[in-house]
């Protein structure tokens, strides 16, 4: 489906955007396009690959301008542009707002007006149940994103959403953070051992995007299923792997953290469709006519649970460490 096509990715020199290139330049698509605000790590992408397939476009997903002009002659999008720092989010709440809601749409906008095929919106577990500001303007992208999937003229333009939790080893995750600790022979400092979280490692994460671009309807959400884990069994199985002998010192939850991620409320999973590895939760596209809303009720939804980081499969410590061991960041840093 990518043969001979025009990709852009927005945020495209984020870990995502690095995944999704490992993925595509061996193939025969046309024109891969990274978006992005930073020029730096634009010019090492370009340095690291020097690769013809690959354009660079300087701009911010908050101008409009910026992101139009790169999205002209593109046929398709992933849209992983994002502020996702849970403690900044919640400091600069107004920032993320802007990027991950104004932002997100401007680029629907702009996909809309060049005629691309279809976008595919990146969100997160946080979008779910939010509590923190990351989380509530990542539920408000989802949002204008089925929104606009509502209102474009003959479907000529696809918008679909996919939602997923940690990804194992990203760029300011907590893998290469105890990493790190470990080498510098300081610590590992665990917010609350019993915390547990989705992971999923980067090519997980491109998985869910191809599935949703290949199975997607107009504001379709996937979510895949994931293992979890404790941060405080996971902290040790790093541990072991580095044969370290650091402290766990605990402490305590920043800013807005959860004690578990939730990637299907009960709402969502009142509607949704097991498609093996993955979920697929089809948008409500009811109108505005309120009296429906009073009228109409579902009889069955208090009996379904969510989907959540403490009900999924939970890892054993051999189970982790495997997983760990299979990341590359891993095995770069051993």
């Amino acid at each position: 489906m990518f043969k001979d096509k025009t990709l852009l990715i927005t945020g495209g020199t984020g870990s995502f955007g690095n995944a999704v290139l490992d993925r595509f330049l061996e193939t025969d698509i046309k024109e891969i396009r990274i978006f992005s605000r930073d020029e730096k790590k634009q010019d090492d992408m370009r340095n690291r690959l020097k690769n013809p397939k690959v354009k660079f476009y300087i701009g911010d997903v908050r101008n409009y301008s910026s992101i139009d002009m790169a999205m002209r002659g593109v046929d398709y999008v992933f849209h992983a542009a994002a502020l996702k720092q849970v403690p900044s989010c919640e400091f600069f709440p107004i920032e993320a707002a802007k990027t991950n809601v104004f932002g997100t749409q401007n680029t629907i906008d702009a996909a809309v007006a060049n005629k691309v095929g279809k976008i595919i919106c990146l969100s997160t577990d946080k979008a779910a149940y939010p509590i923190n500001a990351m989380g509530i303007s990542k539920a408000l992208m989802e949002k204008v994103a089925v929104a606009a999937s509502r209102n474009i003229p003959n479907d000529s333009t696809t918008v679909c959403l996919t939602r997923y939790g940690n990804v194992m080893a990203s760029r300011g995750s907590v893998i290469p953070l105890f990493v790190n600790q470990i080498k510098e022979g300081i610590p590992l400092t665990v917010t609350d051992p019993k915390m547990t979280r989705f992971l999923m490692s980067l090519e997980d994460a491109v998985d869910l995007v191809l599935f949703a671009f290949e199975n997607g309807n107009q504001g379709d959400l996937f979510v895949n299923k994931a293992p979890a884990s404790t941060i405080g069994d996971l902290a040790k199985a790093i541990k072991e792997i580095y044969n370290a002998e650091n402290e766990i010192k605990v402490i305590g939850t920043r800013h807005g953290e959860k004690l578990y991620e939730t990637l299907c409320t009960r709402e969502e999973m009142q509607k949704a469709e097991d498609m093996g590895d993955f979920y697929r939760i089809p948008a409500d596209n009811r109108d505005l006519n309120y009296s429906r809303y009073f009228s109409e009720g579902e009889t069955d939804i208090s009996e379904i649970e969510d989907y959540h980081s403490h009900n999924t499969k939970r890892l054993t410590n051999e189970g982790l460490k495997n997983i760990l061991l299979n990341l590359d960041f891993i095995k770069e840093n051993r």
